[in-house]
């Protein structure tokens, strides 16, 4: 394992939510994804099992249907399947939500539908599996298998791509690296691009990008304001806190809600200096400047001039969390969720820094089980069965890891997480300080409670590429809640908004 001299940099975007490093240090492909929505293939590796379509609807009245959707949102499928049945849009549930530009295969049940009700729908095509007593939810999902073609990569990507593979290999603690950077006869070194790379890899398991907001990454500053018991900043953090890429009547709306604060200048995504109190605390000029397009932003304004709070309240007055909690629930567990995140990745971040291995554990570490239900070729650990390793049970351990059979963890953190010992442990109690956070400041009011769990730290997957004019296609299964983007970033080595 490399130190962190050695390490390659994250992308600027990828550091404000944690990324710090490349396990891989070879040159990236460059490239774009989803030039068509073919270009991105998802299908569900499911976990759900249906009774027979003859079953009796009234112990069984979920209807379980296989959708293949091209270039649509899960969302906007599921409202547009519930108003062709005339059904409420609550009947219809899913495992995974997936992006809009792709194709993908997944589950979703309806209730008190039948087979013979299904409608035609542009860019899907639906079929009737069986009849389910509950509704789809997500333990359901065990994980999604991938292909996702990397296109206008650079001249030399097959080469790059096998430096790549090797030096992920090796991450993933596979001592024979030869495969994949062979020299052929003619001296080259890598595959020619009609040849294919297949290997097990293994990558850090950051949460991507997406769980933090593409283009305006601030959910997880957010839910750490909301951790240090100050919702007055958490809610000028969501609904002032301009970000440069946001269009010119965004920006100034929230430039005007950070005046109410008492806040000026540009903050940057993370925030910049806490509101003070000083603002004017015209809320109703903040709704008047903010777009209806932001609607929980004015959803969030709008309960401040109701209530006329003060800028200077105390910052964990119950007027403030009565202004967060004016988002939907989901969103309220996002923030949170994306707190813990942002510090689990930056735990893993520091754990590479200091060259710490990710496939096997030292003295300290907590390692979590693999799932036995899992489907055949999935590496999907079970965060609910964990062990403490200390230095008389490190080599045991490792042999289980090497196996498959178990998976050094971190801390998402929360009230009931425990931490590890020794240097791993170091690692963490570090970054909850730096973030100015506890374990016990998630004991949060309502949505934003959480008990936190561990994950695993490694992304393992069987890897397999082909090239399609030099452009390479990969294919790989990831457990549920892992990110193909953690994969995808070491071959490619651009930020990610430029994907």
């Amino acid at each position: 394992m490399a130190d962190g001299d050695s390490l390659r940099e994250a992308h600027p975007t990828e550091r404000a939510v944690g990324i710090g490093y490349y396990a891989s240090r070879a040159d990236g492909i460059g490239g774009r994804l989803r030039e068509s929505p073919e270009d991105f293939r998802v299908r569900e590796l499911e976990a759900f099992d249906a009774e027979p379509l003859d079953a009796d609807p009234g112990s069984y009245p979920d209807l379980v249907v296989r959708a293949t959707l091209r270039d649509w949102d899960t969302n906007d499928f599921a409202r547009r399947l519930s108003d062709a049945l005339g059904v409420s849009r609550e009947r219809v549930s899913w495992a995974g939500t997936k992006d809009k530009r792709a194709v993908t295969t997944q589950l979703f049940t309806v209730r008190g539908a039948d087979a013979d009700d299904l409608p035609e729908i542009r860019g899907a095509e639906i079929a009737a599996l069986g009849r389910a007593g509950r509704s789809l939810s997500f333990g359901d999902l065990a994980g999604n298998a991938f292909e996702i073609r990397v296109a206008d990569a650079v001249d030399g990507a097959p080469e790059r791509v096998a430096e790549a593979v090797r030096d992920l290999r090796a991450f993933a603690g596979d001592a024979d690296e030869g495969d994949a950077n062979e020299t052929d006869a003619d001296g080259s070194s890598g595959p020619s691009v009609d040849e294919s790379i297949e290997a097990t890899v293994g990558v850090p398991n950051y949460f991507g990008q997406q769980r933090f907001g593409s283009r305006r990454p601030v959910t997880h500053v957010v839910g750490l304001a909301i951790a240090r018991n100050d919702p007055r900043e958490a809610v000028r953090l969501y609904a002032g806190n301009p970000a440069a890429a946001e269009p010119d009547d965004t920006r100034a709306a929230r430039d005007r809600v950070d005046a109410a604060f008492g806040v000026s200048g540009d903050s940057g995504l993370d925030g910049g200096p806490a509101a003070d109190g000083t603002g004017d605390g015209d809320w109703a000029a903040c709704l008047d400047a903010i777009p209806g397009k932001l609607r929980f932003e004015r959803s969030m304004v709008h309960r401040l001039d109701d209530r006329g709070v003060a800028p200077d309240a105390p910052p964990d007055d119950e007027d403030w969390w009565h202004a967060l909690e004016a988002v939907p629930s989901n969103l309220q567990r996002l923030f949170v969720n994306a707190a813990q995140s942002f510090l689990f990745n930056r735990i893993v971040s520091e754990r590479l820094r200091r060259g710490l291995p990710f496939d096997r554990p030292v003295a300290g570490d907590v390692v979590c089980f693999a799932d036995g239900d899992a489907p055949e070729g999935l590496y999907a650990p079970d965060a609910d069965r964990l062990q403490r390793v200390d230095a008389d049970r490190v080599d045991v351990v490792s042999r289980h890891c090497e196996r498959g059979r178990a998976f050094v963890t971190a801390p998402l953190v929360g009230t009931e997480t425990s931490l590890g010992d020794g240097e791993p442990g170091e690692i963490e109690r570090e970054v909850l300080a730096d973030a100015g956070v506890e374990t016990g400041d998630f004991a949060l009011p309502g949505e934003f409670d959480s008990n936190g769990t561990r994950r695993a730290v490694l992304l393992r997957t069987d890897l397999d590429v082909t090239f399609e004019g030099g452009d390479p296609r990969f294919a790989f299964a990831l457990p549920s809640g892992s990110y193909a983007t953690a994969l995808l970033r070491e071959f490619t080595k651009r930020g990610p908004l430029d994907l």
